[in-house]
């Protein structure tokens, strides 16, 4: 499903500006925060579910994602790969022989169209399916899902509107099935290791965190009939904001306990110009190319700044197109000491040279020795084996396999899938309106205030 035809791919951004219509207030022009749900307000919240003995899995999508879920899938215990659904045949036919590679039973092909996936829920009793296709698919397909009975594990963001939002909250809440963004980055070595300090009292009291996903993906251009960038590019002629603000935010929200004793409570967008994938098209394109064509409005870097409800900071950026090197900051201040990644550094009381210095090369290694998370420590070798990220990927999907075949609550549940993806289109919304502030929704309605903090310990 990473893969569409040209036709397919200008009927779902059809599709996607009419979603972005969705929801705004015809008289202020303002998203619609709030929605009156009849389901209980904080129920999908630490929800244990019947352990499965053999976690029967689905997966939607086999283009830049799905292959990785698929292949750390296939090396944790307890699972079974039912079915398989792309409408780009090659790219099934791909999973399948990394099926039959396995030494696994075949699993179900569905290929027919970008509507598939419906019937692949119909036929099959399926306990979770992993979601990785372009963006405007993942609420009806994660919605569809949820409904069939299956839990849901969509690919970053779980939404591009408000609305969407919404109504995964409303459907995660009202069928009792997990919906779980699949934010990889809060199970890499370094922000489980920062998780673990937080947790440790570390850094003193939380005061500011920093987050991004500066990434050059300018090449994702060249993509034009097949790829992520086929559908990608799109996405930066008729949106301006933080397009991407997940991999940033998802740790620092950890750290700082958002929707669990702390919430989100407002936020401020800023856009730079948007120049460099006009460049790029003129660079690289030959006179003539669709691409040259193109309108962009997407500004080069956003920045946004939220305001929490204990009125601490978080500072978002966003950037795919700059010549910069990759970064996703993962800064997290405190009052006793400061943790700043690419490159990781810490200084804090107790320093040799000063709470001024970053600490030394081998004391910061001692330091990682020190605070390692558990979980971590505990798959290091088979992260290490099966890649992903730096390994990330693997660790991931074993916990979820892990907490479903123990009926264990999973680390993100569909409040953190909604308020990090909702950043998207409240930055939209401020960049287009001089950088007003505008109130982050609540998807909770209140009960963030008794959530406890994330808990990988079981």
């Amino acid at each position: 499903m990473e893969s569409l035809s040209r036709r397919e791919v200008l009927g779902t951004a059809a599709l996607g500006a009419l979603a972005l219509a969705a929801g705004v207030d015809a008289q202020t022009g303002k998203p619609v925060l709030t929605r009156k749900l009849k389901t209980k307000p904080g129920s999908a919240y630490d929800r244990s579910t019947e352990p499965i003995q053999k976690v029967r899995l689905g997966f939607v999508g086999m283009g830049a994602r799905g292959p990785s879920h698929l292949d750390s899938a296939m090396n944790c215990e307890g699972v079974e790969i039912v079915a398989i659904c792309d409408n780009h045949v090659p790219s099934a036919e791909k999973g399948q022989a990394m099926v039959a590679k396995a030494g696994r039973l075949p699993a179900k092909l569905y290929t027919k169209g970008e509507r598939d996936y419906e019937r692949m829920l119909a036929e099959n009793r399926l306990d979770a399916v992993f979601i990785s296709t372009p963006w405007s698919w993942h609420v009806p397909m994660a919605d569809a899902t949820m409904e069939a009975g299956a839990h849901a594990l969509v690919e970053v963001p779980a939404a591009i509107t408000i609305d969407g939002c919404w109504q995964l909250v409303e459907t995660a809440e009202r069928t009792g099935k997990h919906c779980m963004m699949l934010e990889n980055v809060n199970y890499g070595q370094e922000e489980l290791m920062v998780l673990n300090m937080v947790q440790q009292g570390v850094f003193g009291e939380l005061l500011h965190g920093e987050a991004a996903y500066i990434h050059d993906l300018r090449w994702q251009m060249k993509e034009i009939e097949h790829g992520t960038g086929s559908w990608r590019t799109l996405e930066y002629t008729k949106r301006n904001g933080n397009l991407y603000p997940t991999h940033g935010l998802g740790p620092v929200a950890h750290y700082m306990g958002i929707n669990r004793g702390d919430r989100m409570d407002y936020l401020s967008s800023v856009s730079s110009p948007s120049k460099m994938r006009a460049l790029y098209a003129q660079q690289e394109f030959p006179e003539g190319h669709e691409r040259r064509k193109l309108k962009f409005i997407c500004g080069d870097i956003n920045t946004t700044i939220v305001k929490t409800l204990k009125g601490r900071t978080i500072m978002i950026q966003w950037d795919e197109q700059l010549p910069r090197p990759y970064t996703r900051l993962n800064l997290i201040q405190g009052t006793k000491g400061i943790w700043a990644g690419f490159p990781a550094r810490y200084t804090g009381d107790g320093v040799p040279d000063g709470p001024e210095s970053w600490i030394s090369d081998a004391g910061r290694a001692k330091l990682e020795d020190q605070y390692d998370h558990p979980l971590w420590k505990k798959l290091e070798a088979e992260a290490k084996a099966h890649g992903g990220h730096g390994g990330m990927d693997f660790v991931m999907v074993w916990r979820i396999i892990y907490c479903l075949r123990h009926g264990y609550p999973l680390d993100q549940d569909v409040y953190d899938a909604a308020s990090w993806s909702c950043i998207t289109a409240l930055s939209e919304w401020s960049v287009a309106n001089r950088s007003q502030s505008i109130d982050i929704p609540d998807f909770t309605r209140g009960h963030f205030a008794v959530m406890k903090p994330v808990d990988l310990s079981n």
